[in-house]
């Protein structure tokens, strides 16, 4: 290695510095500079054994950096796609309010009801996909209150 080249602990720790990163983006990021799997597998166990890299706390951040915008379907999605396991994506949605998301993001972008069939499958198809629930799509298309 040339001598202005950065360690992978320091390219790592560069990463990190600036947001969450999961295990997995992680090890992603850093393929291209290291000699082996094993070698960034060991970086990236010493990194969590010092808390600096932490799946838990990037699912926390995660959750409320987006959660506002997505429905927990689509977060946990998204998580799965970076590596983050079932329990701990559980655990970081736990406190998201679906029904109150989906009715401000629905607000925002619509703000009255449907005047046609085509336009209630307009705004089903967007809350769709941005993570809700037909459950949740059909209580705020209905204008229902949050207790029932």
């Amino acid at each position: 290695m040339a001598g202005t080249e950065k360690s992978l602990k320091a390219r790592a720790v560069d990463l990190l510095s600036r947001r969450e990163y999961s295990r997995l983006e992680l090890k992603r990021r850093l393929a291209p500079f290291a000699d082996s799997e094993a070698e960034i597998d060991a970086l990236l166990d010493e990194l969590a054994a010092k808390h600096w890299q932490s799946d838990s706390r990037f699912a926390e951040q995660f959750a409320s950096s987006r959660g506002h915008k997505y429905g927990s379907r689509r977060l946990a999605q998204e998580m799965r796609e970076r590596g983050i396991d079932r329990d701990t994506i559980q655990s970081a949605l736990a406190q998201q309010d679906d029904l109150a998301t989906a009715r401000a993001v629905w607000q925002r972008k619509f703000g009255r009801p449907p005047a046609d069939q085509q336009e209630r499958l307009k705004q089903m198809r967007f809350l769709a996909s941005r993570g809700f629930g037909m459950d949740i799509i059909q209580r705020v298309l209905r204008g229902e209150p949050d207790d029932e």
